[in-house]
């Protein structure tokens, strides 16, 4: 089905589970908070969709990403163990998990609209204007939910700073 092989569905199937965690941390937290259960299912997740990504990948650029979303685990992850209760931490931390969910979400929806429906996807090839289209609003979606979580995490210090 979708012409995936068993060990795509192990990767596919494992990684599944980080979207709808991360989903409701960035809606009940407005950020990914690691020290959590929601986190860990977010970081074992994650880790074997990007770990199984370098047997089942078929484009060079997939390797890429699947590193780049094992070191902005690590950082996000390690970053309080790094800079101990320094604010920089909390920042480090937002940036490196808010980059994963999205190096999560690129090939997640590059791969439904390339397979969905089975046998006529809806983007035939990687310059499809609606995979092109999607890409660009993930894009946009990183650049402005970033730009807000700096921004509550500054007030957040700044009203700290403040008692």
């Amino acid at each position: 089905m979708f012409g995936i092989s068993p060990l795509g569905w192990v990767h596919t199937l494992g990684s599944l589970p980080a979207i709808p965690v991360a989903l409701y941390m960035f809606a009940r937290h407005g950020r990914i908070v690691p020290r959590s259960r929601a986190g860990m299912i977010y970081l074992v997740s994650m880790l074997i969709g990007a770990a199984t990504a370098f047997l089942v990948a078929h484009q060079p650029v997939s390797y890429g990403i699947a590193g780049a979303t094992i070191l902005f685990l690590a950082a996000g992850y390690g970053a309080q163990r790094l800079f101990g209760r320094a604010r920089l931490a909390r920042y480090v931390e937002t940036i490196c998990l808010t980059l994963s969910a999205f190096l999560l979400m690129l090939p997640t929806i590059t791969e439904i609209l390339r397979r969905v429906p089975d046998g006529h996807p809806l983007a035939p090839d990687l310059n499809s204007p609606l995979l092109l289209g999607a890409q660009a609003t993930l894009l946009a979606i990183l650049i402005i939910g970033l730009a807000a979580q700096i921004l509550f995490l500054r007030r957040q210090n700044e009203a700290v700073a403040a008692t």
